[in-house]
């Protein structure tokens, strides 16, 4: 039976192929799979379900359906093929800076982030950011009539271009979109609000000059943690009177007040909460009957079960009929209205 894996390429570029001979897969092996219009040369990253569940998780192929997404392993790569792929990729640079010189020959907008070789030279893939659409249909006849291959030109954003080179970010560790974050979903500037972060974006940007996808991660725990406490701004009244919500620490749970005589003092959540039922009477308080409830007289002659029963039931609204009042035979009565100049009442019309 054949059996998903998970192949990753240069530039942290992943595809997913079947295995179906008899010898076991190991992580980090190097293979010969099978692609669009050739074949390349990758290292195994995932197998058996790790693969599906990762397959299942992505925009691309739909494992569920189909065992055989993209295609299928050849074979086992020897020391001959992974010598080859090294070549390539040291070349890669001299042909990055080729394509750039051409880019500037032509006179295009587009910054040349990366080059990339197929495993078998028939296809040579360039990576490029721009602001705005470019037309480099005449840049790939130049490159193709250069290196005597399949050009393709990727443009791809800032963060899918820090995916691709890597590095480490202001944490000290490796990228997330080139480690293991396998979507990159957007990020906003509301994101750093919710957690009262500078909005300098030198502070709250990574190296691709986006705002940091870590920005996402505590999302959900500040909102749902800062429904627990009163806004800011917010006046509550306290056994001390009325107080201002200044700030509030959601990590332990205190919480600023300031008094109308600019006086401030911090408490805890359940003090506050205790404070503000103190000075509602919450706890004294008799609790009220519904309103609904209609209590007979002490004097009352004789209280049925069948009177108390009428008196405790809603009553039915009369619904209102809409539409034009009618007079006698059906007909519509005529609006009456101030009588203006050059008109008439009553039946005979005037004389």
């Amino acid at each position: 039976m054949a059996e998903l894996i998970e192949v990753r390429f240069k530039g942290n570029r992943k595809g997913f192929f079947s295995w179906d001979q008899e010898s076991q897969l190991e992580v980090g092996t190097p293979v010969v799979v099978d692609v669009e219009r050739g074949q390349d040369l990758g290292h195994v990253t995932a197998i058996g379900d790790i693969a599906v569940r990762k397959c299942s998780g992505c925009n691309g192929c739909d494992s569920a359906g189909s065992q055989d997404p993209r295609g299928a392993v050849v074979r086992l790569a020897d020391a001959d093929d992974t010598h080859l792929i090294d070549e390539l990729r040291k070349a890669e640079e001299d042909v990055r800076r080729t394509v750039v010189e051409r880019v500037e020959t032509h006179g295009l907008l587009m910054k040349v982030t990366d080059a990339e070789w197929q495993w078998d030279r028939k296809k040579l893939t360039v990576y490029f950011t721009a602001e705005k659409r470019v037309d480099f249909r005449a840049l790939v006849r130049d490159l193709a009539a250069l290196f005597r291959t399949r050009i393709e030109l990727r443009q791809i954003g800032a963060r899918d271009e820090a995916k691709r080179l890597d590095g480490l970010g202001r944490c000290g560790r490796q990228y997330c979109c080139a480690a293991w974050l396998t979507e990159l979903k957007p990020v906003s500037l509301s994101l750093a609000k919710d957690q009262r972060l500078s909005l300098n974006p030198s502070q709250i940007s990574g190296g691709c000059g986006r705002l940091l996808c870590c920005l996402r991660y505590e999302h959900d725990f500040y909102v749902s943690s800062r429904r627990r406490f009163p806004k800011e701004g917010r006046a509550v009244r306290t056994a001390s009177g009325t107080q201002t919500i200044m700030a509030v620490d959601i990590f332990r749970e205190r919480i600023l007040l300031r008094s109308e005589d600019g006086t401030t003092r911090s408490a805890t959540l359940a003090e506050l909460k205790r404070d503000v039922a103190a000075a509602d009477g919450t706890k004294e308080r008799p609790p009220q009957p519904p309103s609904a409830l209609v209590t007979f007289e002490e004097a009352h002659p004789e209280v049925t079960a069948e009177s108390a029963a009428e008196a405790v039931t809603p009553r039915k609204r009369r619904r209102k009929r809409r539409g034009r009042r009618r007079g006698r035979g059906g007909r519509k009565r005529p609006d009456k209205g101030p009588a203006g100049p050059g008109t008439t009442t009553g039946e005979d019309g005037g004389g």
